[in-house]
C-alpha cells in the first residue's frame, strides 16, 4: 500500500488539507498527517480545526511514497521555514518517492531545490514572482515533472488528488474514485 505524508502546519488551507487526504483514503492510499511541532490541533486559515495524527519529529524515520503539501497562508510560510520538512522532501525525492504541493506549498519546493529546471505551478504570484533556476512557471491546474507534481490552489484540490491517486494506484482507481464522487 502507498503511504502518503500530509504536514499540516498551523493556517493552511484546510480545503486543500482536507481535499488531499480525503481523496487519497478513498483510493486505498495510506495518509499521514503530521504537525510541525507537538500541538497536534491544527487550526487552519479559516477557523476549522484540524487533529494531526503524528508529529513531524514521530515520522522523520518513516518512508514514504509521496509527501503532499497543502498549501494557504500563513501556514505555507511554516511549512517552508522547517528545515526538517525540506530535508525531508530532499530524501524522499533522492530516494525515488514523489513531492507534491499546491497553492502557495510550491515555495516549500523552491526552496528545497526540487523544482530547479522543472515545470511548475502555483497559487498566482507565488513562485512565478520567485521562481526557481531555470523553472518553468505554467497556469495549468496541475502540472507534474518527474518526480514533482504542483497545483494552483483551493479550486484544483480535487483535481490534485485525483492525479496524486491516479499517479500512487493507477487509471483504473483512479476512475473508480472519481465516479463515486459523482464529477461531471
Amino acid at each position: 500500500m502507498s503511504r502518503v505524508l500530509v504536514p499540516l502546519a498551523q493556517d493552511c488551507e484546510e480545503l486543500e488539507a482536507v481535499t488531499i487526504t480525503d481523496i487519497l483514503v478513498r483510493g486505498g492510499v495510506e495518509v499521514v498527517t503530521a504537525s510541525l511541532d507537538d500541538n497536534r490541533i491544527i487550526t487552519a486559515s479559516r477557523g476549522m480545526q484540524l487533529v494531526a495524527q503524528k508529529t513531524l519529529d514521530e515520522v522523520l524515520v518513516e518512508k514514504f511514497d509521496l509527501i503532499a503539501l497543502p498549501g494557504g497562508l500563513p501556514g505555507a510560510d511554516y511549512l517552508q521555514a522547517d528545515l526538517r520538512l525540506r530535508q525531508l522532501l530532499q530524501d524522499t525525492v533522492k530516494q525515488g518517492g514523489l513531492a507534491a504541493a499546491i497553492c502557495a506549498a510550491p515555495q516549500v519546493l523552491v526552496s528545497a531545490g526540487l523544482l530547479d529546471g522543472k515545470q511548475a505551478t502555483s497559487y498566482p504570484g507565488v513562485i512565478n514572482k520567485a521562481p526557481a533556476a531555470d523553472m518553468q512557471y505554467l497556469e495549468t491546474p496541475v502540472v507534474q515533472d518527474g518526480q514533482i507534481i504542483t497545483s494552483r490552489g483551493p479550486g484544483t484540490a480535487m483535481d490534485f488528488a485525483l492525479h496524486l491517486v491516479e499517479i500512487l494506484q493507477g487509471q483504473e482507481i483512479r476512475a473508480q474514485v472519481e465516479a463515486a464522487l459523482v464529477r461531471p
